[in-house]
């Protein structure tokens, strides 16, 4: 099903060096996928490039950091100048957080969440628009299920998933009638370098996950679900039993939702 649709097309994936930005680009390659290959370590990026190679078309690799306006608008222009098209974007490219908000002793922290996460999505968005109205492309935002709920110690990271969902909504409808979807992903927890490189209180990264990470679902599983739901166009993907079951109860019992939340919080640290 996935080869028939993205075989061809030109695709965008912003954090592609890691995690599940890396699984989507290796999943894509063998399908045929055109790839923009867009991160910040140009080493890793370089060597997913090769792996790229090894089973598809050669993508175009360009280091970016999504906080900068002009990285995104080349990176779209470098990907649209390779293929001479575009027919799917997908900000994958994100940071985190793991530290209660009294204990934050560097605030910078929010501004730099607020800068990738959300702002990032925009910029790419908006340069990446015009080509994707031409094609009638999809958007993907990988957000997370804090963009649903607030989530102890994840204060800044849940306001800019947040951010993000508000944007990303309110865009699919402007574009209702231009033939381009946007599709937005809330992941539970996948294993992925996402913990070893969030923010701790300080600022700096904690350098090991604070989770079991063998015991939650891989970034290929992942990244599986994410194109099988961007290939149906779908309005939203919600990928574990936990995360549907807790939409229901946010809107019978809010409470209920924020003490589970609560206590799995404290079950991990």
């Amino acid at each position: 099903m996935i080869k028939s649709v993205f075989k061809d097309k030109a695709v965008i994936i912003t954090g592609a060096a890691n995690g599940i930005g890396r699984a989507m680009a290796l999943q894509l390659a063998g399908e045929g996928a055109l790839l923009g290959l867009a991160d910040l370590d140009q080493t890793k990026l370089n060597s997913l490039a090769e792996e790229c190679t090894g089973i598809g078309p050669d993508p175009v690799v360009v280091a970016v950091d999504v906080a900068r306006e002009m990285d995104c608008r080349n990176l779209v222009e470098q990907t649209v100048t390779a293929f001479g098209r575009l027919d799917m974007l997908v900000n994958n490219a994100g940071v985190s957080m793991w530290s209660y908000f009294d204990e934050i002793q560097d605030l910078s922290i929010f501004e730099r969440l607020m800068q990738i996460n959300y702002l990032g999505s925009v910029y790419c968005t908006h340069y990446a628009l015009p080509h994707l109205k031409k094609s009638k492309g999809r958007i993907v935002g990988l957000s997370s299920l804090t963009g649903k709920n607030g989530v102890p110690t994840r204060s800044g990271y849940a306001a800019s998933k947040h951010a993000m969902v508000g944007f990303f909504d309110t865009l699919r409808i402007e574009l209702k009638d231009h033939g381009v979807s946007v599709s937005m992903i809330f992941p539970d927890y996948v294993a992925t370098e996402l913990r070893r490189n969030a923010f701790d209180s300080d600022g700096k990264p904690l350098g090991e996950s604070p989770i079991q990470e063998s015991k939650v679902m891989t970034a290929e599983e992942c990244s599986r679900l994410i194109l099988a739901a961007a290939a149906k166009r779908k309005r939203e993907l919600l990928m574990s039993t936990r995360s549907k079951i807790g939409q229901w109860l946010k809107l019978i019992a809010p409470g209920l939702v924020d003490s589970i939340a609560r206590k799995a919080i404290e079950k991990d640290n």
